[in-house]
């Protein structure tokens, strides 16, 4: 399974860009990849979406940087080196997904992922469904973000501005610790699995 994060100038992908890819292997977590790049010619960017990601309008246009059709294709090089899983995964894996599919529309390039995904926030609200817990809701829908999902398994908060990097590790602490029972990357073993310690 391939754990990724993108961060982007915005939420939309059709007029959005990708600034950066961050991604792990789950069967092989020291497998990683990340990098940047820098926006489309006419790309949008929602200063929102830089107050969250940490990156500045001028690092968003850095010309020293890969262009993002060279970031889509450097990532999908990588993922197609994993040789079981490559399922994607991620806490909102739709928005990731589409990002990275409009990406390789604009590039040319035949995105190969599937339409079938894994997300955190689903595994989360089943596993404390299953634990007899009732799922936070807010605004009559499930308030489960990935501070909640951290939280619920006994982890720190991401880090702030956080990286499409910290953002997949993140997310495939979650998915090992509900999925499996157990810890996944060193950065987080000192935090002990909330259900498995009494």
């Amino acid at each position: 399974m391939i754990v990724l994060d993108v961060e982007a100038t915005g939420v939309v992908p059709g007029k959005h860009s990708i600034l950066s890819i961050g991604a792990l292997d789950l069967d092989e977590p020291t497998n990683q990849f990340y990098d940047e790049c820098r926006i489309w010619d006419g790309a949008h960017v929602d200063p929102e979406a830089l107050a969250i990601n940490g990156f500045t309008k001028e690092e968003c246009s850095d010309t020293a940087k890969k262009t993002e059709a060279e970031l889509v294709a450097a990532f999908i090089a990588w993922a197609m080196d994993r040789p079981a899983d490559r399922t994607l995964a991620a806490q909102n894996v739709s928005f990731d997904a589409e990002v990275v599919r409009a990406a390789c529309e604009r590039a040319g390039i035949e995105c190969p992922f599937a339409k079938r995904t894994i997300d955190v926030h689903t595994l989360t609200w089943t596993h404390m469904r299953v634990k007899g817990k009732t799922p936070p809701v807010e605004n009559n829908h499930s308030a489960i973000n990935m501070t909640y999902a951290l939280s619920y398994c006994g982890l720190p908060p991401e880090p702030k501005p956080h990286n499409a990097l910290t953002g997949a590790f993140c997310h495939a602490e979650v998915i090992s610790r509900i999925a499996y029972n157990k810890k996944l990357l060193p950065e987080f073993d000192a935090y002990d699995i909330p259900w498995m310690s009494h």
